[in-house]
């Protein structure tokens, strides 16, 4: 598969929250857009199995409310104005992020980890057939391998990615055990996702893996870099950038 990313990837839009334009929200994407950048956004599921534009698995961060967003209605949700919001934006069904792109930029769709395997295949079954005739570039990517390989049996037929870093045994994914973190690591589920790019963390670009499928020709996006120091310095080891917090036309 022939994919190139031959645009800086704006890290959830071009949010700027100073500016009243928070992230993964309709004013961050039209602002992508008009800068001429690619997109990346996350998925997460409603309690009513909709897929909505949203990164956390809680609410508060964002929206000021609690609760988890896989408790929530897709209609609660959609109704709560985004904390700080100039627009007065509420998170979008993904239908409504598909439409609002029309094909305009590039798309990365990070499709979010579910608490259980019934959410997960949920959210899988309802991207693809978000999808389905989305005539736009779009690829979707998860942390989780089983995403990957569910949304390909659910009818997507675009690229994937699997997003990846170090597995620091103290990082995030610290409940992992050792052997799902060495899998993760050392990209040994392809036999079953079938990548066809990478998204990896900007200070792991050098872990063997990763460089052993760059040299095979996967694409590989580096996340989340932060300033043009940053992006200069890992612009040998990646094929783009995911970024945020800075203009790298400038």
């Amino acid at each position: 598969m022939n994919l190139t990313f031959d645009r800086p990837v704006a890290h959830r839009g071009l949010h700027d929250r100073t500016a009243g334009i928070i992230e993964n929200s309709a004013a961050a994407f039209r602002a992508a857009i008009e800068a001429g950048f690619a997109i990346e956004c996350d998925l997460q599921l409603t309690a009513d199995g909709r897929p909505i534009v949203f990164h956390d698995d809680d609410r508060e961060r964002l929206t000021g409310r609690t609760g988890a967003v896989a408790d929530t209605s897709f209609e609660e949700m959609s109704s709560i104005p985004l904390l700080d919001s100039a627009a007065g934006d509420c998170p979008m069904q993904f239908a409504d992020f598909l439409a609002l792109v029309d094909g305009r930029a590039l798309l990365q769709v990070e499709l979010k980890h579910q608490r259980d395997e019934e959410g997960t295949d949920r959210l899988a079954r309802a991207a693809a057939e978000c999808l389905a005739d989305y005539t736009g570039p779009v690829t979707v990517e998860s942390f989780d391998p089983r995403l990957l390989v569910l949304v390909r049996k659910h009818g997507f037929s675009g690229p994937l990615g699997i997003i990846t870093y170090d597995y620091d045994p103290e990082g995030h994914h610290s409940t992992l055990g050792e052997e799902q973190r060495f899998i993760l690591k050392n990209l040994l589920h392809w036999h079953e996702t079938r990548f066809d790019f990478i998204s990896c963390a900007k200070n792991a670009l050098d872990l063997p893996a990763i460089r052993f499928w760059r040299e095979l020709g996967v694409p590989v996006t580096a996340w989340t870099i932060k300033s043009q120091a940053e992006a200069d310095a890992v612009a040998s080891a990646c094929d783009q950038i995911v970024f945020e917090g800075f203009d790298p036309r400038d």
